[in-house]
């Protein structure tokens, strides 16, 4: 495993956040799309966080679980509050280490939608940052229709996956 590669990774992930809520204004950030699924920007962003906010909370006793997000409405109300958790977190985890990284950890997540409890399931702290990058690359997907709807200008790459770009990049250069 690459630690550097890791933690690359995810900071360029969380700069690609602080990129939105740099360009948005709070209005466009709160306002919820027209009917009852509608969702706002900043109930998708404070998503992408809450998930990166278990991550590091399961740090201290090896157990992440992800049905307990905070789901802060400051987070999801207020593009600063945003801003400075993705800053918190940009920090945070830039400061993790190859040894971190290996460790083993539970992964506790409801992945069904019956009664059934939530599953526990083995994982490393890697394979969970892992996780986090990819969900906040998909919720990045659905924030850059959202924002094109706003007319708010996001970079091409935006909800993109590295993998897919690297496939357009190869498809391009043939």
């Amino acid at each position: 495993m690459k630690t550097r590669s890791l933690i690359s990774a995810v900071e360029g992930v969380l700069r690609q956040g602080r990129a939105l809520l740099q360009t948005i204004s709070n209005e466009d950030y709160t306002r919820k799309e027209d009917g009852p699924y509608g969702a706002s920007i900043g109930a998708h962003y404070r998503h992408v966080l809450d998930h990166f906010l278990c991550l590091i909370e399961g740090l201290w006793d090896g157990e992440i679980n992800y049905d307990q997000r905070t789901r802060s409405p400051e987070l999801e109300g207020s593009v600063e509050a945003a801003l400075a958790a993705t800053e918190d977190l940009i920090e945070t985890l830039r400061c993790l280490s190859a040894d971190v990284l290996q460790q083993d950890c539970t992964v506790v997540y409801s992945v069904g939608y019956g009664d059934g409890e939530a599953q526990a399931v083995r994982s490393v702290v890697a394979r969970e940052v892992m996780f986090c990058v990819g969900h906040a690359i998909h919720h990045y997907a659905i924030l850059k229709l959202l924002c094109a709807e706003r007319t708010v200008a996001l970079p091409y790459e935006f909800g993109i996956a590295p993998s897919t770009l690297k496939h357009l990049e190869a498809q391009t250069a043939q």
